[in-house]
């Protein structure tokens, strides 16, 4: 911006005025247009001063624009690189979030992001050049999605991806090249209320039904992400002989396993604990492991992670409508895996004496203040299991141990046969 000379104007008489000229960038062009503005007459009604004709030509050039950086960012720069269209910027912005190193951001949200654009955000604005995506363009987005019938919520969190890929546009100082004051006022954005948002929770009745499910391997699972707060993913990425303690009073959560695979990263730094559980719950999941060494705990026959979604479409879904559950938010019978998170979080929270910074680190969420920080409860092994056996877990276990279900190989099954 330094090297544009001319963007202040000069002051010069025309006939019976003062005017001020100055050089502007013009888009769709190199070069520059030498502009031209009326400051006052030189004489009688209306004349200025030297200093009220220098102040009053500035503003004049404020008021243009010219002067500014952002003006300069989106005329030249683009000229020099080339119009750069929204789409095209945000392949390149997933590219680099694939890629960086700090505060990297796990595959499956990476690839959440780009349904979101593939399905909802590049039909509607893509081929729109990215210095030019605005709140009026997003407004229209807005529109679409809610005509959709998408929820306020889900909207709300579409709409965060346009923003991030427009704010991913920087210079060579790492300064963004177009940053914008978003208004959801004037976009219209629905308010998210968040009483109405589906955030159901079980109750220890339904907990105690799903604890009696007919499948010992899913109903292990349920038990054991009710009574230790546990994400399924979390769950199902538990190996036996890297995660559970000799005593099976403690899972360490290191990993997570989606759509049959590892991850070696969790949903977020917090996420990595060790989850103390009762005694009751540890024989539970003694009994279960039984003689096996390693491997997954809810291995599939070929020995990898079960799937999610099929344990809640094929067993969670059914065991619900069985127990009578109904969706408080829906009105059906459906539930998500964080109901389970939700049911121990509120039973610690409103039923047991258990501090809170133990809550927290058990249930993996973040503290809010250097207070939390400071608080090393995590640290101390004995009082973790002191308040696990203490609290408990808030529903009633099946009276007779569930059979171990068999986890055979494919390759040993070949052999048998």
């Amino acid at each position: 911006m330094s090297r544009r000379t001319g963007q202040e104007g000069h002051i010069e008489r025309s006939g019976k005025w003062w005017v001020v000229r100055w050089w502007e960038d013009i888009p769709g062009q190199y070069e520059r247009s030498h502009k031209r503005a009326k400051i006052c007459p030189i004489a009688g009604v209306g004349a200025l001063s030297a200093s009220e004709r220098k102040r009053r030509a500035r503003e004049i050039i404020t008021e243009s624009g010219a002067d500014t950086v952002e003006h300069f960012n989106k005329v030249v720069q683009q000229q020099k690189a080339g119009v750069v269209t929204f789409k095209e910027q945000a392949g390149r912005w997933l590219e680099r979030l694939r890629l960086r190193k700090r505060k990297p951001v796990s595959g499956d949200t990476i690839d959440d992001w780009e349904r979101v654009l593939n399905n909802w955000i590049n039909p509607a604005i893509g081929d729109c050049p990215v210095s030019d995506v605005n709140n009026g363009v997003l407004k229209k987005v807005v529109t679409i999605l809610v005509d959709a019938g998408l929820s306020p919520k889900t909207v709300e969190n579409y709409l965060q991806v346009p923003k991030m890929v427009v704010a991913s546009v920087v210079d060579d100082d790492g300064s963004q090249l177009y940053p914008r004051d978003w208004n959801h006022e004037f976009m219209d954005v629905p308010l998210v209320e968040k009483s109405k948002q589906n955030t159901p929770s079980f109750s220890s009745e339904v907990m105690t039904g799903l604890a009696k499910w007919k499948n010992p391997k899913k109903r292990m699972l349920f038990v054991l992400c009710g009574a230790a707060g546990l994400r399924i993913s979390e769950a199902l990425g538990i190996e036996i002989d890297k995660h559970i303690s000799s005593d099976f009073r403690m899972i360490s959560v290191r990993q997570q396993a989606r759509h049959c695979k590892v991850k070696g990263r969790l949903k977020t730094i917090n996420a990595l604990r060790d989850a103390d559980i009762h005694p009751d719950i540890a024989a539970l999941l003694k009994a279960f492991v039984g003689d096996r060494k390693s491997g997954f705990l809810f291995a599939s026959r070929n020995g990898k992670p079960l799937s999610s979604s099929n344990i809640i479409r094929r067993h969670l879904h059914p065991a619900l409508k069985e127990l009578g559950y109904v969706n408080p938010y829906t009105g059906t019978h459906k539930a998500g895996n964080h109901a389970f998170r939700r049911f121990r979080n509120t039973y610690l929270k409103n039923k047991t004496g258990c501090p809170e910074g133990l809550r927290n680190y058990w249930m993996g969420h973040a503290g809010k203040t250097m207070d939390d920080l400071y608080d090393k409860i995590k640290e101390d092994v004995e009082f973790r299991k002191e308040w696990a056996e203490k609290s408990g877990f808030g529903f009633e276990l099946p009276s007779v141990v569930p059979n171990v279900p068999k986890i055979e190989l494919k390759s040993e099954a070949a052999k048998a046969a």
